[in-house]
């Protein structure tokens, strides 16, 4: 097991520190990896994948309304889920490794930049998914879907090498608000093509080939800058194993788990974060679900309102940004989260049939979804030991990937049991209200210094 704790922080020569320019360089090109892949999960992901591929899936059913991957039958309707689910598992598996031969080889960049453009490739490749090559779909769609989580747990990595502590939160709320512009533009942009294929001549299905063929160029196109503009770095813990990163892999897996017992604060920041962010990602993805089924708006309503999100979390990201650099990081997550309390609640007393209200409420979640998330973020990286920050994200992400089933869980026995869509939305209150208590009882600054690492004035 590499060192951690204040030893390895001094493991990091002098030489290898950034200076200001070198830090203002690197920033700048970090940011352009969250305006590169976003466009996966808000174009690909959020809108055009899931009901194109069950298109697919349903025109290759048998008479029974069922396709045979792999031997087994499936419905044709839940197949996108069942890929959806089989891309988070490999991914649970494949992240923890990756991250740690990244930091035990401290070839973070290389590695970032191999998932980046298998992932960039397989969704570009979807440009070939029509008939029915549902098989196809699936596969592209969980390769995809495990190169961007991998990626991301690398770029995430970065953060504490390319900024000082003061810094962090307004570099990672940045970044997020990169990405929602992103991811706005080109929704915009798609939907244009979308809602306009006949007078181009094009199918609709023409178009939605088009539009994800489109987010892997983008993709791939803008992975650029960062590859160009980060650096490598190595601690003294992966100079020492540079030579074996692969075969001590899975082995620094299990000591980086064991490892994280130490920082028995961190794990306790890890799991307030856990709680109130699978609330967050309930509320993002049965929003759609709540908005049709339960306020009966049609489908251009629903795409109209991830476009606000989209749009307004930009701002929200930002001011949170900066009133993190006022209250701290800490305090003002506390305080999304009382608004995400707020909001989720006016949920339940939304008017059926009136799109104004809906779009209301996306507004207020685009105001605090990207502030919440960023400010996690950089609060999660203070409290990473130097050297290990590819490990530490990825538990980060496997932790966040492994129990985002606990909120649909949630809402859907809800819903079972009272058959009541409001009863179920009002359900997840009880993620945010829990993340609350818990994140108001971590000790932030004897968390931070427990790793080793300096403590902003403010947190």
């Amino acid at each position: 097991m590499g060192a951690s704790g204040p030893g390895a922080a001094a493991a990091e020569t002098t030489a290898e520190r950034p200076d200001a320019a070198q830090r203002r360089r690197e920033q700048r090109g970090w940011y352009f990896y969250d305006w590169a892949h976003s466009v996966f999960s808000t174009s690909v992901v959020t809108v055009f994948l899931g009901p194109y591929l069950t298109s697919v899936a349903e025109a290759a059913a048998d008479a029974d309304g069922y396709v045979h991957p792999l031997g087994i039958a499936v419905r044709a309707g839940a197949y996108f889920p069942y890929a959806v689910s089989m891309s988070v598992l490999l991914s649970v598996l494949v992240m923890p490794v990756v991250a740690a031969v990244a930091d035990r080889s401290g070839r973070k960049k290389p590695l970032m930049g191999a998932f980046a453009y298998l992932g960039a490739a397989a969704t570009t490749g979807m440009f070939f998914l029509s008939g029915d090559r549902y098989l196809l779909g699936g596969a592209l769609l969980i390769v995809a879907n495990v190169s961007f989580a991998t990626a991301s747990v690398l770029y995430n990595a970065f953060l504490p090498q390319i900024t000082e502590p003061e810094e962090r939160d307004a570099v990672s709320s940045r970044g997020w608000a990169f990405g929602y512009v992103s991811g706005a533009l080109v929704l915009l942009a798609n939907l244009g093509l979308f809602l306009g294929h006949d007078s181009l001549g094009l199918s609709e299905g023409d178009a939605v080939r088009i539009c994800l063929a489109t987010a892997g160029l983008w993709w791939g196109l803008f992975a650029i800058v960062p590859l160009m503009r980060l650096r490598d770095r190595r601690s003294g813990a992966s100079a020492a194993a540079a030579g074996r990163p692969l075969s001590g892999g899975f082995r620094q897996l299990l000591a980086t788990v064991k490892d994280m017992r130490r920082y028995p604060l961190t794990l306790f920041f890890l799991l307030a974060y856990l709680v109130y962010n699978d609330g967050v990602q309930t509320v993002i993805s049965q929003a759609s679900v709540y908005g049709s089924a339960e306020l009966g708006l049609d489908q251009t309503t629903l795409i109209g309102a991830v476009l606000l999100v989209q749009v307004l979390a930009v701002a929200g990201a930002l001011l949170l940004g900066r009133l993190a650099q006022r209250y701290g990081a800490k305090r003002t997550v506390l305080g999304s989260l009382v608004a995400w309390t707020a909001t989720v609640a006016a949920a339940y007393f939304l008017p059926a049939g009136e799109p104004v209200w809906f779009y209301v409420l996306a507004a207020a979640i685009g105001m605090v979804m990207g502030g919440s998330q960023a400010l996690s973020r950089s609060l999660f990286s203070q409290m990473v030991p130097r050297g290990k920050e590819a490990e530490y994200f990825s538990v980060y992400e496997v932790s966040d990937r492994g129990t985002s089933w606990l909120g649909p869980l949630l809402f859907g026995l809800t819903y079972q049991l009272t058959g009541s869509y409001r009863d179920a939305i009002f359900s997840l209150v009880g993620f945010f209200v829990l993340g609350f208590v818990l994140l108001a009882r971590v000790p932030v600054h004897r968390a931070v210094a427990a790793a080793g690492n300096r403590a902003p004035e403010r947190i």
